[in-house]
Parts: C-alpha cells; sequence; structure tokens
C-alpha cells in the first residue's frame, strides 16, 4: 500500500481486528489507539519511515501542519480534479477547508467558492480570495451556485465538513440517543447501526455539475447511511475519499512552506493554549466559540 502512495492503508499497521486501514496517532480502538497525538511525549512508530526533515528558517509552527492539515487538504484537492480554470466548491472552512480553498486556488481552479456558516471562517476564507457563501443567508445552495456557474453547478465539490454537518435532524437524534446508552450497547450500535448527520454530503451531491467529482475529506463512520445512489448514477459522479495519506504529499507541499508562505499557513492559527488547557479547548472549538478556527497546544 506504502509503494502505491496508500499509507493510511499500510499493511504493516492495518488494525486487523477491525477490519480497518493503518493504525493512527491518537485515534481510537478502531485505529490502533496508538498514544501521544498531543501530548508532551509521543511515540515515533515505524520511526525509519515515517518522520521527515524539516528546513532551518521558517517558524517551526509552520512545518506543524504538515502532520494533518495541509496533506489531507492536498488529498482532498488532487481527489477533486479541478482541472486548470475549473470551479469548486468547498463545503466547511474549519482548518481542513481553509487550505483545500487556498490549495485549489494555488493549483489553478478559476473560482473556489466557500460555504460556512461561522462569521470568522468566512472572513479568514475571504482574506485569501476564496468566494464565500453564508450558508444562513443562502439555504439553497444548489441554486445559488448553479447561478454562479452557467446554470450547470461547480465542477467538484469538496466536504470538508463529514458527520459534523449541521442539520439531518434525524441522524442527530439517533446519535443523541446512543449517547445516553451504556458504553457497553452504545459502541456496537453506532458501529453497525450508526446514521451519520449526512447533511453536507447530501448537498454536495446536489450541487456538483453533471460528470463532476466529489471529493469527501469529512470523516463519517456510518456503517449503513443511506445514499441517493440513483441521482449519484444519473448525474454520472466521480467520488473519491478516505483518510489522509501524509507521506504522500509531503514532496508536493514542501516547497510551499518557504518565506513566501504561498499557501498563507501562517494565517490558520487562531488560538495557541496550554497543552493543559485542551479538554476546554475541544469544548469551545465544537461549540464555534471565540472566533476559534484552529488551535495549536503548546506544551
Amino acid at each position: 500500500m506504502c509503494t502505491h502512495g496508500f499509507q493510511s492503508q499500510c499493511e504493516t499497521t492495518q488494525v486487523r481486528e477491525h477490519g480497518t486501514g493503518a493504525a493512527l496517532l491518537g485515534y481510537t480502538k478502531l485505529y490502533g489507539e496508538v498514544a501521544g497525538g498531543q501530548a508532551e511525549l509521543l511515540q515515533v512508530p515505524q520511526a525509519q519511515y515515517g518522520p521527515i526533515k524539516v528546513p532551518e528558517g521558517p517558524a517551526d509552527e509552520r512545518f506543524l501542519f504538515l502532520s494533518d492539515v495541509l496533506p489531507t487538504a492536498w488529498q482532498a484537492v488532487e481527489y477533486a480534479e479541478v482541472a486548470d480554470g475549473g470551479t469548486v466548491a468547498v463545503l466547511g472552512l474549519g482548518p481542513v477547508g481553509q487550505m483545500a480553498s487556498r490549495i485549489a486556488r494555488h493549483r489553478g481552479a478559476e473560482r473556489v467558492f466557500g460555504v460556512d456558516l461561522v462569521p470568522e471562517r468566512l472572513e479568514m476564507a475571504a482574506r485569501h480570495g476564496i468566494e464565500t457563501l453564508d450558508l444562513i443567508e443562502h439555504p439553497d445552495l444548489a441554486t445559488e451556485l448553479r447561478a454562479l456557474t452557467n446554470g450547470r453547478g461547480p465542477d467538484a465539490v469538496i466536504d470538508a465538513v463529514g458527520m459534523e454537518a449541521h442539520g439531518s435532524t434525524g441522524a442527530k437524534a439517533a446519535q443523541a440517543f446512543v449517547g445516553l446508552l451504556p458504553g457497553a450497547i452504545a459502541e456496537p450500535m453506532m458501529r453497525k447501526a450508526g446514521i451519520d448527520r449526512l447533511a453536507a454530503l447530501l448537498a454536495a451531491i446536489d450541487i456538483v455539475r453533471r460528470g463532476g467529482t466529489l471529493s469527501v475529506s469529512g470523516v463519517y463512520g456510518g456503517a449503513i447511511d443511506p445514499l441517493p445512489m440513483f441521482q449519484m448514477f444519473d448525474k454520472q459522479l466521480t467520488v473519491r475519499m478516505g483518510q489522509a495519506n501524509v507521506k504522500r504529499w509531503i514532496d508536493d507541499l514542501m516547497p510551499l512552506l518557504t518565506d513566501a508562505d504561498p499557501l498563507g499557513v501562517e494565517d490558520l492559527a487562531t488560538h495557541r493554549v496550554a497543552l493543559a488547557d485542551a479538554p476546554q479547548a475541544y469544548a469551545d472549538f465544537q461549540k464555534k466559540k471565540d472566533g476559534m478556527v484552529k488551535v495549536v497546544f503548546q506544551p
């Protein structure tokens, strides 16, 4: 898998007990429970392969995002297959959506539309030349984006939201119900019969033009999520998704982390907090409080 550039499917570290891909730092037991993703110290498994050297000069924080946000965003754009002069809509302007928008512009997209409902996220995207749409002001995204793209819809849509999407009330209620159950009952129920909040994904399927590409970087975890297969077939969509193959994209990204900072990575972190304050920071981020877009922990 690594030879073919699918490091997130690594055959050496696949979590075969759960039938999932490569083990990940700081994730649940579905992905190996490798401790130390955000800690004073961390393990370095497969140390002969994983670590990379970064050059002297630019601030260390600029390279920090090579561990997740930048490769995930780069892969999202790669999978979107946006041609020079093409159009792409990015749903969700969190850290990955922010960088995917900028990378799409950097790689030649003529128009990049960023969709969110958090003012600070929209403002950040606009600073980098993204055409922003506030979901509160434009609830009918499909109609709005078709009007902006000669009636067709964008060539590609990147779903950078995943199952945290606003909406999908029934799914939200189901998740809330499962959250009230004892862990031993709730875990298999969500694993085998979970229903994700599919609002963003369903919107992406509707928005993208016929013959277009849907790139999914937002995480979905439900085992029986319903999809509108007729619509996807009828529109002849190409769909690509999956965990980021981080190491695959490092060589593409490293030259962009120069003094010129063409991707504006130094305009991403909005908060820097002590590691001890991480639980509160997670809670604040989930509630979109205090203008949080990206938090950097400083042990």
